[in-house]
């Protein structure tokens, strides 16, 4: 006879990550003070899965000028993919979540922005678990209430490369 108490219980989840990439870098620039400063995505996405499965993860990004570097990195390590957007991310993402609501048990959006809230409850009401990793300080309260769990992306999930000679060094809070 075995102990539950002390054997493991598998868990075989499979998890989408959906990024608004302008959302999630606009919201750490803000809290750094720093342009320089990006997702450390190594340390973000195992801290995210727990011992879930990565079903697929998605970079939405608006404007054509998306890092190379980047989009190999996500393909390598994740087998992700960068998907550039004409303008916000906030429809091509929803268009993706809902097209993957059958096919996965969670998805995680990695964004604050309040315009999820309607694809947060839509998700929920599929019966797929909605997740939401985001900076606390310019997440949506909304969003939180809406979602089955927040993520806190905060300062270990992030890094800073030194400036390039001649760049923009900080980003103005008005």
């Amino acid at each position: 006879m075995t102990d539950n108490a002390t054997s493991p219980v598998p868990i075989n989840q499979s998890v989408a990550i959906l990024v608004d990439g302008n959302n999630i870098e606009r919201s750490i620039h803000d809290v750094v003070g720093s342009l320089h400063t990006m997702v450390n995505f190594d340390t973000l996405i195992p801290r995210l899965l727990g011992n879930r499965g990565l079903n697929r993860m998605v970079y939405f990004r608006e404007g054509k000028q998306i890092s190379s570097k980047l989009e190999e990195r996500l393909h390598a390590h994740y087998h992700g993919s960068v998907q550039p957007c004409h303008k916000s991310a906030d429809i091509p993402l929803t268009i993706k979540a809902t097209q993957l609501a059958s096919k996965v048990d969670t998805i995680i959006i990695m964004s604050g922005d309040s315009d999820y809230v309607e694809l947060v409850l839509h998700l929920k009401a599929e019966g797929v678990r909605v997740e939401i990793a985001s900076v606390a300080k310019t997440t949506s309260r909304h969003l939180i209430e809406a979602a089955d769990y927040c993520h806190a992306i905060t300062k270990e999930d992030w890094f800073t490369l030194p400036p390039k000679k001649g760049g923009r060094t900080s980003r103005s809070k008005n």
